[in-house]
């Protein structure tokens, strides 16, 4: 009997996936545990492996959805077999919960690309226009080029499509048409007495101007060549967390800034240190990170979550630090860093920072922060304004290293090393007078660092 596979749990917290790609088509002779499509959680990208072998029968969802988990996502059997009784014991109701019939069938192939990126859009016929696309009808709305000036579609059926009208825009005469429908003084026999390439080729020679007129027309080119994307998977999620946070609190950032020579000594002492004492990677980042945790657990509205109303503070600092990664921002969390040496810090930073950008992190490892840090510092950013990684009620951001000019005890002027700090916190569970505190403990910390990091 036909086999069922369905969408595995990856991870305590993950509640769906979204399919990016499928690794399998219909047809297809796999074995137990080989990769059949590619998913992205809200949190991270991961292969999903087949939980048995044979031939593919059914794909159930198509590349883009959102699949729940542990629900049918594909049918395996043997060749020819129906995978309906398979789905209806596994009561499978459709993606849609209607019952809807799965592709047992590869797509066709024997398209253009192009071609086939256009035969699902909706097709509008007329009169004027016969068959075209959504994109064709775009494009020469955009040219002021009417769709009967395009002589004949390549698309499937004779369709016209997006690079029919390409084709008649790069040719001369579809620019003397633009030309004539933006006011050159010509009447034609097209609609508000626009000129068509029909007009143009029964028009003599002889009547043509002999200095042409300055153009005015938008060039054919214009806006040049653009690619939309629909936003998905961990994209998607960003922008609707980041928009969540802006509308459920009220965010206030507060810059300072502290001295960093003591923190560019201490970086400079660990990594000429002795390897044996598995400090030689402490980087800057980690220092500040370990500071701003000290300064968490001294402020516990810092170390906290605000949701419906209620304020929970933690006794123990989680630091959640931004990770950029190819597929877009992820947030790892150091689970109790206010109970870990500086060593352990940043060891277990790393770690979570290479599986996040690897793509093998485990998702519940990317939730439960109590409180985050953004470091930009290493691209130069002198400041900026950090968004709350909601419920949590603080962020820190860090900003890059920069000389500062500075008047000495004897009058005279010089310059120092400070870094930049940038607090983001929600006004309703902090008060300015609290933040600015936050950041008295936190410069103090960093301009005794080499205090600090003896816990």
């Amino acid at each position: 009997m036909a086999t069922v596979v369905v969408m595995p749990q990856l991870g305590n917290s993950v509640e769906s996936c979204l399919i990016v790609s499928w690794q399998v088509k219909v047809g297809d002779e796999i074995a137990e545990n080989a990769i059949v499509c590619e998913v992205e959680t809200d949190k991270a990208s991961m292969e999903v492996p087949a939980s048995a072998g044979g031939t593919v029968l059914a794909l159930l969802w198509d590349e883009g959805d959102d699949v729940p988990v542990k629900e049918p996502l594909l049918v395996v059997g043997a060749a020819g077999e129906d995978p309906k009784p398979a789905l209806d014991a596994a009561g499978w109701a459709g993606k849609d919960g209607a019952g809807e019939a799965p592709a047992t069938e590869a797509p066709a192939e024997d398209q253009p690309a192009e071609a086939q990126a256009e035969a699902a859009q909706p097709v509008e016929r007329s009169a004027a226009t016969g068959a075209s696309s959504p994109r064709a009808r775009n494009l020469a709305a955009a040219n002021s080029l009417p769709m009967d000036a395009v002589a004949e579609g390549s698309g499937p059926g004779g369709r016209v499509i997006e690079r029919d009208v390409k084709e008649a825009l790069t040719s001369a005469t579809g620019a003397a048409a633009r030309a004539g429908a933006h006011g050159s003084g010509a009447q034609g026999t097209g609609i508000g007495g626009r000129v068509t390439t029909g007009d143009l080729a029964a028009a003599p020679a002889a009547e043509q101007p002999a200095t042409a007129a300055p153009k005015t027309a938008v060039d054919a080119d214009f806006p040049g060549p653009s690619e939309s994307t629909q936003l998905k998977g961990i994209r998607k999620v960003i922008s609707e967390r980041m928009m969540h946070s802006l509308a459920s609190s009220a965010q206030l950032t507060y810059t300072a800034t502290a001295k960093a020579q003591g923190l560019l000594d201490l970086r400079k002492k660990l990594k000429n240190s002795d390897p044996a004492l598995g400090m030689n990677g402490v980087t800057i980042g980690d220092l500040v990170g370990y500071a701003a945790v000290r300064a968490a657990a001294k402020n516990p509205t810092h170390n906290a979550h605000l949701a419906d109303g209620v304020l929970t503070t933690f006794e123990r600092v989680h630091m959640g630090f931004a990770c950029d990664t190819p597929r877009g921002l992820l947030v790892p969390t150091v689970r109790n860093a206010s109970l870990m040496s500086l060593r352990e810090f940043s060891e277990i930073s790393k770690k979570l920072a290479n599986d996040a950008i690897e793509g093998s992190i485990n998702p519940d490892l990317l939730g439960g922060a109590t409180f985050t840090v953004s470091n930009l510092g290493g691209f130069g950013i002198e400041s900026f304004t950090p968004l709350l990684n909601v419920p949590q009620t603080a962020i820190l951001g860090v900003d890059a290293i920069f000389p500062r000019a500075t008047i000495n005890a004897d009058g005279s002027v010089g310059a120092e090393q400070r870094i930049g700090l940038s607090l983001t916190a929600d006004h309703r569970a902090i008060d300015g007078a609290d933040a600015a505190r936050f950041l008295q403990d936190l410069v103090r910390f960093i301009e005794a660092i080499d205090i600090t990091v003896l816990g």
